[in-house]
């Protein structure tokens, strides 16, 4: 027995449920309709609507098939807004990405991390510290401009040592004259993969986890 459906019968199968469906809106205003119908119908002769009456029932009516078609307009920006954002956080993959973080990894003898001032300072210092929190290295960085700055720590110590491969954290201090500035420390990782749920977009970044796509201050 034949397996090939007849065209025009299979495009009569699709078509049936789209034609059967009925737009919100459009149902809301059938309603209205047949209510101000029957409202006309039976209103009372001696004292029937008054074309004010009328008129604002319809504009009521309109205001609402209005917002209705407002709606589905703005989900359907959002979904394409989505979309265009899915498709720009996959470009990341494989990418580096400074996130706000003060950890790093010191690996054969190098590390990189990264700064954002809030507006150019005139002094920057940036302390490390290693896994108990004792300093290993401070260094004076002088004046430094606005925006997001990179840094590589090579493991030398104040002490002249090398400093052990592992984990270390920095922090920041930055002054504009005598007023100090916002500094945001950064951290450096590989996007390794996308996820989307309720809270937007997510980058699985290598040793710092989940972060969020607007939490990324730049891309390498």
């Amino acid at each position: 027995m034949s397996t090939v459906a007849n065209v025009s019968d299979v495009n009569a199968a699709l078509a049936a449920p789209a034609a059967a469906k009925t737009p919100v809106a459009d149902d809301a205003q059938d309603r209205f309709l047949k209510l101000l119908v029957t409202q006309l119908k039976n209103q009372d002769p001696l004292n029937p609507m008054d074309n004010a009456e009328i008129t604002s029932q319809m504009a009521q009516i309109s205001t609402v098939n209005g917002i209705e078609k407002l709606n589905t307009t703005l989900q359907s920006m959002a979904a394409s807004f989505n979309a265009g954002q899915s498709l720009q956080a996959t470009a990341m993959i494989g990418h580096g990405v400074f996130i706000p973080g003060n950890t790093f990894q010191l690996e054969n003898g190098a590390a990189t991390f990264g700064v954002e001032l809030a507006q150019a300072a005139d002094n920057m210092v940036l302390t490390v510290l290693d896994g108990s929190g004792q300093v290993v290295h401070k260094v004076d960085l002088g004046a430094q401009p606005a925006g997001v700055l990179g840094f590589e720590w090579d493991g030398a110590t104040d002490s002249g040592a090398s400093a052990a491969a592992g984990s270390y954290s920095f922090s920041v201090e930055a002054v504009q004259g005598d007023k100090k500035i916002d500094a945001t420390a950064l951290a450096l990782g590989l996007v390794s993969g996308v996820t989307q749920g309720q809270d937007g977009i997510k980058l699985k970044v290598n040793g710092l986890g989940s972060v969020a796509l607007a939490d990324v201050k730049q891309v390498m």
